[in-house]
């Protein structure tokens, strides 16, 4: 897996929001919450698109614990903040450069992929984790469970 790096302009989202951990992973309740009410965001750029999107501390990759609390978003990108649904919130992502991963297969195997990333590449890229959201692009190709299924990881990068 060899990324692109890509710098990105300041992106406005909005979504909905839960604080959870690897060990009680809350992801399938955060998307079963959001995506009736996805409807509702009358102000998206891009329907095809959707954002998983991680909000860690400064310090929660330096000693790994999966019980170290996070806020996962479900989001979508959006051209103002002048019209937010009554049940969801708006998130300013930064601008910044970012290492994008292309990955193509069930999510039963991001153990794997993020291993790779941060145990492999990252330490042999010359590259050093930024203080910034993660996120994941969720396009037209994205099948949850699906082996099949495609998207991109965004892994914050200086």
């Amino acid at each position: 897996m060899t990324p692109t790096i890509q710098t990105i302009p300041a992106k406005k989202l909005i979504g909905k929001h839960l604080t959870m951990t690897f060990a009680n992973n809350k992801t399938f309740d955060l998307w079963n919450s959001f995506m009736p009410e996805r409807k509702n965001i009358v102000n998206s750029i891009n329907t095809d698109h959707m954002y998983s999107l991680q909000i860690y501390d400064k310090e929660f990759f330096v000693k790994f614990n999966p019980h170290t609390e996070f806020k996962k978003w479900a989001a979508v990108e959006v051209s103002d903040f002048n019209t937010i649904p009554q049940e969801m919130e708006a998130l300013t992502l930064p601008s910044g450069q970012y290492a994008v991963f292309f990955y193509k297969g069930a999510h039963n195997n991001g153990f794997d992929v993020f291993s790779y990333i941060f145990s492999e590449w990252l330490p042999a890229s010359g590259y050093e984790l930024d203080d910034r959201p993660h996120f994941e692009i969720l396009g037209p190709k994205y099948k949850n469970g699906d082996p099949d299924s495609e998207e991109e990881i965004w892994i914050p990068i200086r």
